[in-house]
């Protein structure tokens, strides 16, 4: 029914809004760190962002009541970007169980997943222990990622 669907789509826009804020937040620590250093960094800084995602309502007006201005949703969707690629491109990096990368010290991606695990280290660190974000996964070469999890102790 609408009514226990409506809920869970904004809470999932919800943690997508505050993933994007806290990746955010990583990334504008980076970049005065980048522009206090002396020389140029000896290696690149991965660029990610979370799917793009919008939270639609359909509403319903009854027709038989004309001067009724009253409408309700009849409706909800969460539209999400598009992920080009196949299954065998998605990775998950870190589980939302448990801080540590996924992938083994001589897999291709896990220098990847370390930058992810450093994220997480300065979301908990800056927001004082509150939150950070996990359950990184997604495709690494067209760097989007999706399904993240807010991890809080409130």
């Amino acid at each position: 029914a609408l009514t226990d669907k409506l809920p869970k789509l904004f809470r999932e826009a919800n943690v997508l809004y505050w993933a994007k804020a806290l990746l955010g937040l990583i990334y504008n620590i980076i970049d005065c760190a980048v522009a206090g250093a002396s020389e140029p960094l000896p290696f690149n800084i991965p660029h990610v962002h979370f799917v793009e995602a919008s939270l639609a309502l359909s509403y319903y007006q009854d027709s038989s009541k004309p001067a009724s201005k009253a409408t309700s949703a009849c409706a909800g969707f969460l539209l999400k970007e598009v992920i080009n690629g196949g299954d065998e491109d998605f990775i998950k990096y870190i589980h939302n169980m448990d801080p540590n990368p996924l992938l083994n010290p001589d897999e291709f991606e896990y220098d990847f997943a370390l930058f992810l695990a450093f994220t997480q280290h300065v979301q908990y660190v800056k927001t004082d222990g509150l939150v950070f974000i996990s359950n990184y996964q997604g495709m690494c070469f067209a760097l989007i990622y999706c399904a993240p999890a807010i991890m809080t102790s409130e």
